[in-house]
């Protein structure tokens, strides 16, 4: 039944044609990501840059002819667009490259401490005198306003977004577009689009490394992410319990099915250090990702502990290296940083010659 629903469906959207084009809308390439479920039908539609100004009536146009359909109850039509049409006919399929590296910040699972990290990784590579920016690619949960005390909309120069300064590095997030308590209730292509745009239509200028702090899990959009952006490496951050393990597992099998190197695994939530008794304290276990990357033939990078100062410097807004440099928190996210970079430079050196 789903499937000749949806041979009906496509069959209205095939009689709807623009007034400025001689195809109908599905013959143009304009619907993507078309579904049904609970009645309700769903999809991408990419207009030119000129069609935008009449989007709501084209929009209200083919909602109201699938409306007709019997059994439909609800019609949800996602307005995209592309900058112009050269970029969309000779670049759609260039991966995206606003940095000379770019790093993915992963977890297979949310609260695990990612974005603590990517942003305190970022300010590390920038006291290692690298340009950094950091981009909070979390459409659904951005984190990057509250982890910077930032809230207010980034400027524009009139073609690309100005991305805001946050304690030296270019940051850019959805969160500094939407108001803060807005639930962003969008499907796969509209969130595609908007974290292609953060890269593509911000102004990144002349970045060493980009940090870009991914969306907890393995589904569409960081599979899509891992392919479309050109990746120099990934890092997967995991708690040590085995539940959090198994998840970080399939974010690191994620990316190397797509060829992106592992830069490294991090036990974040390691142990807490009872600064009283001078006792560790396991609460979650210890050592899980340190065997995990041992197992899976990938670094261990270094084990971040639960402290108070870590977590009431996020809060604020000011992070922990930038507000305690000299925090043993700090210190390892720097030998962290100075690791990153030393997989960096390996990967722009050729490979010897053998000689037979």
């Amino acid at each position: 039944m789903s499937e000749k629903k949806l041979d009906e469906i496509r069959k209205v959207l095939s009689s709807i044609t623009l007034s400025n084009r001689s195809t109908n809308i599905v013959d143009s390439k304009m619907v993507s990501g078309l579904e049904l479920k609970k009645n309700i039908i769903t999809f991408a539609l990419e207009l030119a840059p000129e069609e935008l100004k009449d989007s709501r009536e084209i929009k209200k146009t083919i909602e109201d002819k699938l409306l007709l359909i019997s059994q439909i109850d609800k019609v949800s039509v996602v307005i995209t667009t592309h900058n112009n049409t050269k970029e969309k006919n000779g670049q759609q399929n260039k991966p995206l490259k606003p940095a000379s590296n770019i790093i993915a910040i992963a977890s297979g699972k949310g609260g695990v401490g990612k974005s603590t990290t990517a942003i305190n990784l970022a300010l590390s590579l920038l006291k290692l005198n690298f340009k950094v920016g950091i981009l909070d690619a979390d459409i659904y949960g951005p984190s990057l306003p509250k982890l910077t005390g930032i809230n207010i909309k980034p400027k524009s120069n009139g073609k690309k977004i100005i991305p805001h300064n946050a304690f030296g590095l270019q940051a850019m997030s959805i969160g500094y577009l939407v108001p803060e308590d807005a639930a962003t209730i969008w499907r796969g292509p509209m969130v595609m689009s908007a974290i292609e745009q953060l890269l593509r239509d911000v102004d990144w200028q002349n970045l060493d490394i980009l940090i870009i702090d991914m969306p907890p899990g393995t589904g569409d959009a960081q599979l899509t992410l891992s392919q479309r952006v050109q990746l120099a490496g990934a890092i997967i951050v995991s708690t040590p319990q085995d539940l959090s393990l198994i998840d970080a597992r399939k974010g690191l099998n994620m990316f190397k099915k797509v060829n992106v190197p592992i830069l490294g695994i991090i036990e974040n939530m390691s142990y807490f250090l009872c600064e009283k008794c001078e006792t560790q304290h396991n609460i979650f276990g210890n050592g899980g990702a340190k065997a995990e990357a041992d197992k899976l033939g990938v670094p261990f990078l270094d084990e971040i502990p639960l402290d108070i100062s870590l977590r009431t410097s996020s809060d604020e807004g000011k992070p922990i290296v930038f507000q305690e440099p000299d925090n043993l928190i700090s210190k390892k996210y720097l030998e962290i940083a100075n690791l990153i970079a030393e997989s960096l430079e390996k990967q722009k050196k050729p490979m010897p010659t053998i000689i037979q």
